[in-house]
Order: structure tokens, then sequence, then C-alpha cells
């Protein structure tokens, strides 16, 4: 017996099977034009449409176990007025399998299965029922959260992060001088790996909160200086890093002995991982950290268990 998870992020479209201990997640990124960096919501939603019967198929080819709830992120963060209309897509085919099965419908904030997720796949669940830190690391989102169990779910409150750009659209638009696909995580990773030197810009951090949007100008003034991609994209990633180091730095302070998760599609970087190492930090395994069904069937789980 388990459970079913579905979300329509505005990048990828996933479903997964979570039966307690284990399970499977099926996504597929959304199809995004060369050049272009990211997808209008109506294009999105198109895509989502096409793809989730497709992913509810591969899921269900070899899934047996009776299903007993149906879990789905129906918006960005579980706060007033969150909203996005591709998350309507995941809820309108949560909504007719519960209604198929007989089952009860679990509705969940794609934030809150970020964090659900993550600490599944560090082996830390135990933490959803504890106080601790988490950075939403993604393409729209760089939030530093307090996180706080609320019933079976948590309670994410934001105490720090960017003031405007997010660290992913930095990376994304990096790809793009670059000449990398979008979305450029993965690839900007890949090819910084290459670099050898160590150069990045210290970003101003205050209150745990920081800006990024005149690195993309400072991104682009070193790669014209130097002409170096690899060069450039770990300079990028650096400033990224040490943003985030010294925020987190600021957090455990104003929070001593709080634990700190780090969730979202950026926290799978290997040179971010790496600068915060010192700080103790808990990582999900990184195909758990970019956009997942993983965490709402785990949240899922959590409310309709016996």
């Amino acid at each position: 017996m388990g459970v079913i998870g579905i979300d329509t992020s505005n990048y990828t479209t996933s479903i997964a099977f979570f039966d307690g201990t284990g399970g499977e997640n099926c996504s597929k990124l959304l199809p995004v034009k060369p050049g272009e960096l990211g997808l209008r919501q109506s294009d999105a939603v198109f895509a989502h449409i096409k793809s989730l019967p497709e992913l509810s198929g591969r899921l269900f080819s070899h899934v047996r176990e009776e299903i007993r709830a149906v879990g789905v992120s129906t918006r960005p963060r579980a706060v007033e007025g969150s909203y996005m209309p591709c998350f309507l897509v995941g809820l309108s085919h949560a909504k007719l399998l519960s209604d198929a099965l007989h089952v009860p419908l679990v509705e969940v904030s794609h934030q809150q299965g970020h964090v659900a997720a993550s600490l599944w796949s560090a082996g830390h669940l135990e933490l959803m029922d504890e106080p601790h830190l988490a950075w939403h690391l993604s393409g729209g989102t760089t939030e530093l959260l307090l996180v706080e169990p609320e019933g079976k779910l948590v309670k994410c409150t934001k105490i720090g992060g960017t003031t405007d750009i997010s660290a992913g659209q930095l990376i994304d638009r990096t790809g793009q001088l670059l000449g990398l696909p979008f979305p450029s995580g993965k690839h900007l990773d890949a090819l910084s790996r290459e670099a050898a030197g160590k150069d990045f810009f210290r970003v101003k951090c205050k209150d745990m909160t920081f800006s990024f949007s005149g690195m993309q100008n400072k991104v682009q003034q070193y790669f014209e200086a130097n002409g170096d991609p690899a060069e450039t994209a770990a300079y990028a990633l650096r400033c990224v890093a040490y943003g985030v180091f010294h925020a987190t730095q600021q957090a455990l302070k104003a929070y001593p002995g709080l634990p700190v998760v780090f969730s979202g599609g950026v926290a799978s970087n290997t040179l971010l991982r790496q600068v915060l190492e010192p700080l103790n930090p808990i990582f999900a395994q990184p195909q758990y950290s970019t956009d997942n069904a993983m965490g709402v069937a785990v949240l899922a789980s959590r409310c309709t268990e016996v």
C-alpha cells in the first residue's frame, strides 16, 4: 500500500509513488526553445497537460500496490496569495485519481514538497517534527527558511535570501551568456569543473539577506575580460555559493544549534556543496534537489498514516 504524489512546477512535470520508506519518481523537464529563459505560464500548462498522462502511464505500468491517498502541490508556497496556473494541471489530475480510487486528496505547497524530499532523501525525515533551517534554492527562489512542524506538514517562514533575482536566474542568465541550454544548472556545473582559478565577487550580506541583481553585470564583465567559459562559470557559481555561505553563517548565529537543510535544483551544484561543507549542511540526493513529486508523496503519506 502506498501514496501518489504529483507536482507540476514551472520547470518540470513529476509524479511519484511512495510506500512509507521508498518509492519512485518519474519526471520530465518542460521544453524550452534554445536561447529562451523559461516558459510563459500558458506554455507550461500545455506542456504539463501533454506530459502528465505519459508519466502516469510509465509509473502505473509497474506499480501494483494499493493506493491509499493522492498528494499534489497546488501553489508555490503555503502563504496567502501564492498562485501559479501551472499547478492547476497537477490538481486536476490528482483530483481525478483520488475520486476514481475513492481515496483522500492531500494538498500541499511546492516548497513544502521540496523540504520533505530533501529530508527524506538525506535520511533525516525526523526533522519534519523539529525546527530547522532550510534553503530553497531554485530557478525562481532563493529563500532561507525557518521550518517548524505544523501538524503533519511544516510551516516555512522566510528569514533571509535574495531581495531580487534568484540564484537560479543568475545561473541561467550566465548559461545564456555562455551559449548553454536552459535550464543551465547542470551544464554550468560541469563546465565549472574545468576551471583552475578561484575568482569571485563577494556579495554584501546583511541580516541573512543579499542581492544578486548586480552580479549579472559582474559576470558579463568578467567574461568579456577573460573570454574563458569555464572560469566564468566557476566565477558565477562561487558568487552564489559564498552569498549563501555568509547568509547561513549569520543564520546559525541567530538560530544556534539548528540544522541547515538544502533543497531546490541549485542545491545540487557541486561547487556550492564544497563551499558550504564547513557548515555541516544536510543536502538532498541530487535527483531529489531538483523539482520532483517525491516530497509531495512523503507529505501525503504522513497526513494519511493510520
